[in-house]
């Protein structure tokens, strides 16, 4: 039981304060390089991991209709393929990712979202290795 003192001001009102904290991480797309640099990389899919540290999330690209690839500070790549119904097209300009207690953006689980409010849930990821032909 808690008491407050007595007050010659009328009674004591008790309130509960609760602070949260959101911390929102935006990636941006990375700038194609000139064409005249040097000629386009073919990538083959791989199995990829269920989770990527966001932390080593550096840039991202849209290069098909239902997966965006991302770059990590190491310059290995993944594919995150979106869940049906989503359009890369909607994340032309970078996306935000919500931070989370392990520090990971992990398929099945977390949610991108678009500048323009568009959410999609990670699908799969697929780690993308040069094709040496």
């Amino acid at each position: 039981m808690l008491l407050a003192p007595a007050s010659a001001s009328g009674p004591v009102q008790l309130a509960q304060v609760t602070i949260e904290q959101r911390v929102i991480i935006r990636v941006p797309l990375a700038r194609q390089r000139s064409a005249q640099v040097e000629s386009p990389v073919e990538w083959q899919e791989k199995k990829g991991p269920k989770c990527l540290a966001i932390r080593s999330i550096r840039g991202a690209s849209v290069t098909a209709k239902n997966s965006i690839d991302m770059t990590l500070i190491n310059g290995e790549r993944y594919r995150a393929r979106l869940e049906r119904g989503c359009r890369a097209v909607d994340f032309w300009s970078g996306f935000y990712v919500e931070a989370t207690r392990d520090g990971s953006l992990c398929s099945g689980r977390d949610m991108i979202q678009a500048r323009g409010g568009t959410e999609c849930e990670i699908d799969t990821f697929r780690r993308l290795v040069a094709d040496d032909e």
